[in-house]
């Protein structure tokens, strides 16, 4: 009969392992979206054995960083805090819940389209894609955001800007704990600079349940 003890420690240095790959995976794919498995056990810091033993192939290993990011997105949109009904707060805090998570949101959008596919993408990135839009039609609506460009283009353009300025931070150029970023991307829509820094100074900011 197996020790219990042996057994749980087996078990935890096996997740132990699969998340150090699986955090591996996301940096370098981050990096270079066409790495390859060795490439990868390398940057964990393992042979690539030790990566087939935890998953079966490239298409498997992607699948984990899928998961994983879909759930760290969904933490992060159910876990903010209500901004209440105004579009400015209601943009600059859901920048600052998606900051913490935001190398898995790059992750997925740099990974190489035989990894992902375009209906993949949009299945896992729906809801904060629908959000964003959702949050620029109140808005225009209100006469906060400028209306020279619809909600959808509009949204997809904003998406871009704040992977920019996440690439920035990875890169060492800008430094940000995300309210430079809602500052910026309120700025894109239309609102006064010193208002856009004032109204995201004095929001709350979301716990970082979704950082690791």
């Amino acid at each position: 009969m197996p020790n219990p003890q042996v057994t749980g420690g087996g078990r935890r240095q096996t997740e132990l392992t699969r998340a150090r790959i699986l955090e591996a995976a996301r940096q370098q794919l981050g990096r270079a979206p066409e790495s390859s498995l060795g490439d990868i056990a390398e940057a964990a810091g393992v042979v690539r054995r030790t990566v087939y033993d935890h998953f079966a192939g490239r298409s498997a290993l992607v699948e984990g960083l899928v998961t994983d990011a879909a759930e760290a997105l969904r933490r992060a949109l159910t876990g903010a805090p209500d901004p209440g009904p105004e579009a400015i707060d209601a943009m600059a805090g859901f920048v600052l819940a998606l900051w913490p998570v935001g190398d898995r949101y790059r992750t997925l959008l740099r990974l190489a389209p035989q990894d992902l596919g375009e209906e993949r993408v949009n299945e896992i990135l729906g809801p904060a894609r629908d959000t964003a839009r959702a949050i620029i039609t109140r808005g225009q609506q209100q006469g906060v955001f400028h209306t020279s460009v619809p909600p959808e283009p509009l949204s997809r353009a904003l998406e871009r800007l704040i992977l920019a300025l996440l690439e920035c931070v990875n890169a060492g150029t800008w430094s940000d704990d995300g309210s430079g970023s809602a500052t910026a991307v309120l700025i894109a829509l239309g609102v006064d600079g010193d208002l856009a820094a004032a109204r995201v100074r004095g929001l709350d900011r979301p716990e970082l349940v979704c950082a690791r």
